[in-house]
C-alpha cells in the first residue's frame, strides 16, 4: 500500500479541471459489459477488466493528473443495469492540494438496477494541510441490490511531519433504495473537530466501509471483531456499518480490506478479488 509520504504541491500549481466520467453497464447473458463510457477532461476507465470470469466487471477509474488542486471539479456517475456486478477502483491514492483560495469537489453518484451489485472500493484519500474539499457521494439502489463502498481519509502526510492544522473537508451520503432513503450522513472535518474527542480524539486518520442488502449475521460480525478489536461495527436495518480510526493509513486500508474479505462472500456469495492494481 502506498506510504502517505507524497512531495509537497508545486507552488504555482496547474489551473483548475472540470472533468466528468459516465460509466454504463448493461447484463449480456451471464456477462456485465461496459457498454457506455463518456469522459469529458482528465478522468478515464481504460478497459474493462474480468479477473473473476464474466459475469464481474472490474474497471479503474484514472485521475491522469495525480492530484487535485484548489478549484478542481470531478464528477463520476455509474449506471448498473438490472444484474450487473461491477467493482470500481483507483490506481492509487488520491491527493488533495492546497486549496489557494478555492474549493475542490468530487461528486459521486451510483446507480444499481434490481438484482446488480456495485463495489466501490477506491484507495486512500491523502488531504493535503490547507486544503478544502467538498466530498458528495450518492447511491440509488434498486431491489434486491448490493452496495459495498469504502473510503480511508489520510489528513496531513504524517511521514513527513506534516499535520493538517488548516483547512476543512465537507461531506455528505446518501444511500436510497427503491426511492426510500437508508443512509444520510454529512459532516464537516476541521482541525478543531478533528482534535475533538466527538471528532477524531486527535487521529490523522479515519475510514468507513458501507454495505446495503441482508444484515450481517451475528456470527460473521463477532468474527470481524475477534479479527480486529479496532473496528466499530453496527448493523441499521440493511445498512451495515465499520470504522476504523487511527494514525496509519497502511493499517486502515488493511482494516477496510479485512471488512471487505470478510463481507464479500456473505452479500455476493464469492470470495474477494483483490484488484492486481492494489499491488504494483
Amino acid at each position: 500500500m502506498p506510504d502517505c509520504n507524497h512531495s509537497a504541491v508545486p507552488a504555482d500549481p496547474a489551473p483548475a479541471w472540470q472533468a466528468t466520467l459516465r460509466l454504463g453497464f448493461a447484463r449480456d447473458g451471464a456477462t456485465t459489459r461496459l457498454l457506455r463510457r463518456e469522459h469529458r477532461g482528465p478522468l478515464r476507465v481504460q478497459k474493462a477488466l474480468y479477473p473473476e470470469g464474466p459475469q464481474h466487471c472490474h474497471v479503474i477509474v484514472v485521475h491522469p493528473p495525480g492530484g487535485v488542486v484548489g478549484g478542481d471539479r470531478l464528477d463520476i456517475a455509474l449506471d448498473a443495469g438490472a444484474g450487473c456486478r461491477v467493482l470500481a477502483t483507483s490506481p492509487g491514492a488520491a491527493k488533495w492540494y492546497r486549496a489557494n483560495g478555492r474549493v475542490s469537489r468530487q461528486d459521486v453518484r451510483l446507480r444499481v438496477a434490481e438484482g446488480g451489485a456495485i463495489e466501490w472500493l477506491p484507495q486512500e484519500t491523502i488531504v493535503y494541510d490547507d486544503a478544502s474539499v467538498e466530498l458528495e457521494h450518492e447511491v440509488e439502489l434498486g431491489a434486491g441490490a448490493v452496495y459495498l463502498g469504502s473510503e480511508v481519509l489520510c489528513f496531513g502526510r504524517q511521514a513527513s511531519g506534516e499535520r493538517f492544522v488548516r483547512g476543512q473537508v465537507r461531506q455528505r451520503t446518501r444511500i436510497r433504495q427503491d426511492g426510500r432513503l437508508l443512509w444520510w450522513e454529512q459532516g464537516a472535518l476541521t482541525p478543531a473537530a478533528i482534535a475533538s474527542p466527538l471528532g477524531l480524539h486527535g487521529a490523522s486518520v479515519c475510514a468507513t466501509f458501507l454495505a446495503v442488502g441482508k444484515p450481517v449475521p451475528p456470527a460473521l460480525q463477532a468474527a470481524m471483531r475477534a479479527q480486529d478489536p479496532q473496528l466499530a461495527l453496527s448493523q441499521v436495518k440493511s445498512v451495515f456499518v465499520a470504522r476504523h480510526v487511527g494514525d496509519d493509513g497502511e493499517a486502515a486500508r488493511a482494516a477496510m480490506l479485512r471488512v471487505w474479505q470478510a463481507l464479500r462472500r456473505h452479500y455476493l456469495d464469492r470470495p474477494a478479488c483483490v484488484p492486481r492494481i492494489w499491488h504494483t
